[in-house]
């Protein structure tokens, strides 16, 4: 028996990196279109790569991957169908461990693999697929980030301009730049040109701040834009840049975007587990925000963009679904019978504020060969509904619900506010108030606040106003003209004439989306709204005489620095004093000024 050689001992000799270079491009494709279109796919197509990393040998066929981790029947069967392309376009004997020489470099977080992608173009002569591995990303003409950069650069170069754009001009202005809608997806995907822009946030070339949110370049999406204005030659029209050549000659440029044509834009392929994820987040909510939202591409280039034409929409009651789900199905299930019952156009979904309201819907006709007719737009009209049994009433008071709906309800940005409250009869002398309290409030409700209090008996009576009301608002609005306006862009103050004037006056009117998503409860807030939340948990002090506050002092620390300017502590506790509130004009007294003051200024335990 020969006797053992002597154990060597030194570096291990590498293995050879990334065996199977085509099925890692073909996964890394499909991992990567799946994360453009916000699927959860990719996650499975992601350690399907990480399995395939792993694996030392070549495979011949995708049936031998199935031994691996993470390649089920699905995977397998789209790699040997992209198999059987590969050798029908280059032959039989087409090698199939090596990237063919024109295909670009095979993106993945895996640095060896990399590496050895560079290697083989090395070893190829292939000087060119060094220059494409280094080059950055630049999304494709005429897709979503390619709108964006240069809409938001053009911008900037106007005189005055403010350095930003919120999302609705922003999409509005940069539609012409692009092939795709940013509003509405392709008919089966949940795409739209829009989602690219968690691309250029993850690409460090957009930033978005401050709520409403508003989107501006970094310096380096400026370079990239100042390339692509270039590029397109400077031209300020829709067309401008559609048939410009591109210059410079850069033909590998071009043979890339050519094969990523139809995607949102280039990706970059190098980029880690952890940003791929926080970048798939990111898009599906841009997704979701994006797909119910806004009118369609189509609509908005008609020249009746923007408004509702008297005859081309319909009057529809919203209902909460709140108010047909969960607590006493019964009584819940009855205002909707007897909604159907009185004939009422109603939609049940989901509202952030309120309980009722009414919404001018498009009428859009069906498409041939389309199952369901396209969304229309919605308009929603200025009267709103807060419904209020006295039971409620009695909890949302002692849990301070009560303040901070109605608070919620004034800055909605709809100007006709309705409360109903159903009347519980015999009920409301087992409530934790006294009933007196409850009817104080529902008084207050309506002469402080000013909000409209509707009282009625029961649910019965609750679904006969709304169908009454459903019924005016339908004929107040038949013979009107409406317009869209945005709250990020204009404010709440509107430009309805007074009701009954002669002319038959247009009403400007927010979206829903817009209006939906503004009253979202749980979205981040400014300093100045918490500093007005914080105000409006002190005993007496309304969101009218919060709102005074704030109008000379909007933040906690304006307020702080005009109690250190004050020379005695007299002065401090009258400083609020003075201030007038709501339509009277009152004074917000000596007593309110001095508890704001020990409030904020007090260093202990308030006594």
């Amino acid at each position: 028996m020969p006797a053992s050689e002597p154990v060597r001992f030194g570096r291990k000799r590498a293995l050879p990196s990334c065996p199977n270079p085509l099925f890692l491009k073909w996964l890394t494709e499909l991992r990567d279109e799946a994360r453009e279109k916000g699927l959860k796919i990719q996650c499975t197509y992601q350690k399907a790569i990480n399995s395939l990393n792993k694996y030392p040998l070549p495979l011949q066929n995708a049936k031998e991957a199935k031994i691996l981790q993470n390649f089920g029947d699905g995977i397998c069967k789209i790699l040997d169908e992209k198999l059987q392309r590969h050798y029908r376009q280059n032959g039989p004997e087409a090698p199939i461990h090596c990237l063919p020489d024109r295909a670009p470099s095979v993106g993945r977080p895996d640095k060896n693999c990399l590496n050895a992608a560079g290697d083989q173009r090395e070893d190829r002569g292939g000087g060119g697929g060094g220059r494409r591995k280094k080059r950055g990303y630049v999304p494709q003409k005429r897709s979503g980030g390619y709108a964006v950069l240069l809409t938001l650069y053009r911008h900037s170069e106007i005189p005055g301009s403010k350095g930003y754009m919120f999302k609705l001009e922003l999409q509005t202005a940069a539609q012409p730049y692009c092939d795709k809608s940013f509003t509405v997806p392709d008919l089966g995907s949940k795409y739209t040109a829009w989602s690219s822009v968690s691309t250029l946030i993850q690409k460090n070339l957009l930033i978005k701040t401050h709520n409403p949110a508003r989107y501006s370049l970094t310096e380096e999406g400026v370079a990239l834009a100042q390339r692509l204005e270039a590029e397109a030659g400077g031209g300020g029209g829709p067309g401008g840049d559609r048939g410009e050549v591109r210059g410079g000659g850069e033909e590998e440029e071009e043979e890339e975007e050519e094969e990523e044509e139809g995607r949102p834009g280039v990706v970059d392929l190098t980029e880690s587990d952890d940003d791929a994820e926080q970048a798939d987040d990111r898009t599906e909510m841009e997704v979701e925000e994006t797909s119910s939202s806004k009118p369609q591409d189509s609509q908005s280039r008609r020249p009746d963009a923007g408004r509702l034409l008297p005859g081309t929409y319909q009057i529809i009651l919203c209902v909460d679904f709140i108010e047909t789900t969960g607590g006493s199905h019964h009584r819940k299930q009855e205002l909707v019978k007897e909604l159907q019952r009185n004939g009422v156009n109603f939609d049940i979904r989901k509202l952030n504020v309120g309980d009722f309201l009414w919404v001018a819907r498009e009428n859009v006709a069906p498409i041939p060969g389309q199952l369901r007719a396209p969304p229309g737009r919605e308009l929603v009209l200025d009267y709103i509904v807060e419904r209020k049994r006295m039971d409620d009433l009695c909890g949302s008071i002692i849990d301070g619900r009560f303040r901070e709906q109605k608070f919620r309800l004034k800055r909605c940005g709809l100007r006709r506010p309705i409360y109903l409250v159903e009347e519980c009869g015999s009920a409301a002398s087992h409530l934790s108030l006294p009933e007196t309290s409850l009817q104080q409030a529902i008084v207050n409700t309506q002469v402080v606040d000013g909000f409209f209090v509707k009282r009625v008996q029961d649910v019965r009576e609750s679904a006969a106003y709304l169908t009454v009301m459903t019924r005016y608002l339908t004929k107040l609005y038949q013979n009107r003209t409406l317009v869209c306006r945005s709250r990020e862009l204009e404010g709440d103050v509107g430009g309805d004439e007074e009701e009954g004037g002669r002319g038959l006056p247009s009403c400007s009117l927010i979206s829903f989306a817009e209006f939906n998503h503004g009253a979202t409860k749980n979205k981040c807030q400014t300093v100045r709204e918490v500093f007005a939340r914080q105000l409006m948990q002190i005993s007496g002090l309304s969101g009218d005489k919060a709102a005074a506050i704030l109008e000379q002092y909007s933040t906690p620390h304006s307020l702080l620095t005009a109690y250190e300017k004050c020379s005695s502590g007299a002065e401090k506790e009258n400083l609020l004093s003075s201030i007038r509130y709501g339509k009277l004009k009152r004074n917000l007294g000596p007593a309110l000024s001095r508890t704001v003051y020990q409030l904020y200024c007090t260093p202990g335990a308030l006594s």
